[in-house]
Parts: C-alpha cells; structure tokens; sequence
C-alpha cells in the first residue's frame, strides 16, 4: 500500500483539517439560515411542507443552501474519517469507543435537554411537547433540535471504524476503488426511491435491507476520505484544477435541482423540492470530493499566521458551536426577517449570509466563553 502523509504545519496540526472545520460549521449555519425563506411555517426550519414566496427566494435559497452549503455534513464526515482511519497501532476497540464517545456523548446529551426545556423559557414550545420530547430522548433528538440528527450517523461511523479499519489497513488501492465504485452507485437510491420505486434490489414491508445497504450512506465517505489520503497522489495543481471542477457541477446541479421543483406562491412536499439534496446523492458526493481536495491544499504556500491561529481556535470550538446554534439562529432570524419573508428588513440575498454570519460570531464568543469553565469539555466538546 502507498503511504502518504497529510501536510501539515509548523506545529504539526493539519492545517487544512481547522480550516475545513470553520469552513463546514459556517456552512451548516448558511443552510439553515436559507430555510428561512422556504420554510412553510413560522419555525424557520423547512418541516414537511415548504413555501417559497417569490423568484428572489426560490434563487437565492438554491444559491446558498443547494450550491453553496450542501457539502457541509459531507465535509464533516470525510474529516473524521480521515483523522481516525485507520486506527492507530495497538488501540483497541474499547479504548477507541471509550475516547470518541466520551467526547461527543455528554455535550450531545446535555443539548438534547437544553433543547428540550430551555425554549419553555420564552414560550417556544408548551410544556406537554417539552414531556413528550424528554420522553422520546433515548430514541431521537427533540422536535426543536433537527440539527441534532447529524449525531446519529457520525456515532455510527465511529462504531464502524473499529471493524473496517483492519480491512483498509491491508486494502490496496484497486481494493477500495472497487468498494467507491459500489458506493458511487449506491448514491443512486434516493432518486430511484422517488422517480422509480419505493423498494429496490429487495426491499420490502419485511426487508428494509437493500442490495447495496452495506456499500451505502456515509460510510462510502469514509472509505473515500481513506483513499485520498493514502492512495490520492496528485500535486497541488491537480487537485484544485480537479476539485473546482468537481465542486462547480455537482453544486450547479443540486442549486438547480431546488431551482427547478421550487415553484414559488405554491406548498410544496420538502422531499420533492429537496429531491436532489440528501447527502448521498451523486451530486453531492461529486461537489464534496471537490471541496475537499482543494481544501487540502492549503498550507502548502505562504499563509497568515494570525488567520491561521484564528481559523484552528475556531475549529476547536466548532462542536460546540454546532451545537448551540440553533438557539441563535432563530432569533437573529427574525431580526433580519421582519416577520415577511416575502419582504425581509434587507434583501434576501444579504438576509441569508448575515444571519449566518452573526450567528457563527455569537456562537463563537459563546463557546469560548464556556471553554474557560474548568470541566467545560462536557459541555462543549
């Protein structure tokens, strides 16, 4: 197997990893800063139904969240997977389990009851949808944190790690092309479940089990992030030449597939104007390799060290600014937005970046705030 180390810094980190942290936390912000403008109700998060009220909307919404931000959970999880795969010498599965989830699993769980409880404080949600959150906890995140669905699938990938690990380890190269070859069709799926049928290669009412169930999700993105760093040996300008391509087409398509199905003045599902959206789709799996290895190209030339020491404190805090932004978001929202998301306060195209901007800025001083709590690694990460 070919071996190739990451760049790194001067101190040893990996430059690229912080900036591509700040970068996708910005970007989960940026998202959910756009479902405020499609979003069929007053929650500002897109919910069965959507409704987008006029041209500017239905543009700017594909723009930012479909071309922009849609890389972002894609991103987070071939980062993971290429810090941690495979597995260092001699760690066991109980030692791995016992570092990543003693890490992520009390911030999360202390989250999931500040969402389940807090907005009682404000009157956001009634005490009878507060209990029936609390109640649903050990089995999935409370109705006012749908961020909080992204813990889920990055526990399964760390669950995995452990046992596909000994396998990329001895893989060769034409070994894990076969299995992203797998994985790429696999990205097939969700369009053959809405244009073609709700059940494919044996998938029934008893069987939810498709053919490709185990070359499918996100685990394609960790045999992906794998092969890059081991097995991807292209200089600089390839990569940025490649990459840019990669991420202008895939981010064209999935911004036009919004576009195309977002009809505005009309209700419409959110699964059918989001047809093209989900994370393992080819689409997206296309603009996020893209996006990554242009990412990795950074630090490879002259760079700003003041940037830099900023961009790796803010990738220490993402976690947690992951976690707690929602609480920000809303209410800077509304500032922005007036109560008319047909007329915010400023127009739509400088509405969407400056509530993800001010939300990522009071997450930030948030999280560092609470990293100076001696114990504040439960919290946050």
């Amino acid at each position: 197997m070919t071996t190739r180390k990451p760049l790194t810094d001067t101190q040893g980190r990996l430059l690229f990893v912080d900036y591509l942290r700040a970068i996708a936390c910005f970007l989960v912000m940026l998202v959910h800063a756009s479902e405020n403008f499609y979003a069929a109700d007053a929650s500002g998060l897109a919910g069965n139904m959507s409704y987008l009220a006029n041209e500017s909307n239905r543009f700017w919404v594909a723009f930012y969240d479909g071309f922009c931000g849609r890389t972002c959970v894609p991103l987070f999880m071939i980062v993971s997977a290429f810090l941690l795969v495979p597995m260092k010498s001699g760690v066991s599965m109980t030692a791995f389990y016992k570092r990543r989830f003693t890490r992520i699993l009390p911030p999360m769980v202390i989250f999931m009851l500040l969402y389940t409880f807090l907005p009682l404080l404000w009157g956001a949600m009634s005490l009878e949808q507060s209990l029936a959150d609390l109640k649903m906890l050990p089995f999935n995140f409370p109705s006012m944190a749908g961020h909080l669905w992204f813990m889920y699938p990055l526990i399964s990938l760390y669950l995995i790690i452990p046992i596909v690990s000994p396998w990329l380890e001895k893989a060769s190269a034409k070994d894990e092309r076969v299995f992203l070859y797998l994985f790429g069709f696999s990205t097939l799926i969700p369009w053959l479940h809405r244009f073609v049928s709700p059940e494919l290669w044996g998938e029934c009412f008893w069987n939810g089990f498709t053919m490709l169930w185990y070359c499918s999700g996100y685990l394609g993105y960790l045999v992906m992030a794998h092969y890059i760093r081991f097995h991807l040996d292209w200089n600089c300008r390839k990569r940025l030449t490649v990459g840019s391509v990669c991420f202008l087409v895939g981010s064209a398509f999935t911004a036009w597939s919004f576009w195309y199905m977002g009809v505005p003045g009309q209700n419409i599902e959110t699964p059918m104007l989001e047809w093209s959206w989900e994370f393992c789709t080819p689409n997206v799996l296309l603009a996020s390799f893209g996006a990554f290895i242009m990412l990795t190209c950074i630090g490879n030339g002259t760079s700003c060290g003041l940037v830099n020491k900023t961009v790796t404190s803010l990738s220490k805090l993402s976690f947690g600014m992951y976690l707690m932004h929602l609480f920000f978001l809303g209410p800077i929202a509304a500032l922005f937005i007036g109560g008319d998301s047909a007329n915010p306060l400023v127009p739509v195209w400088l509405a969407i970046p400056c509530i993800a901007v001010c939300s990522y800025i009071c997450c930030a001083v948030t999280t560092k705030l609470i990293s100076l709590i001696p114990g504040s690694k439960w919290i946050i990460g």
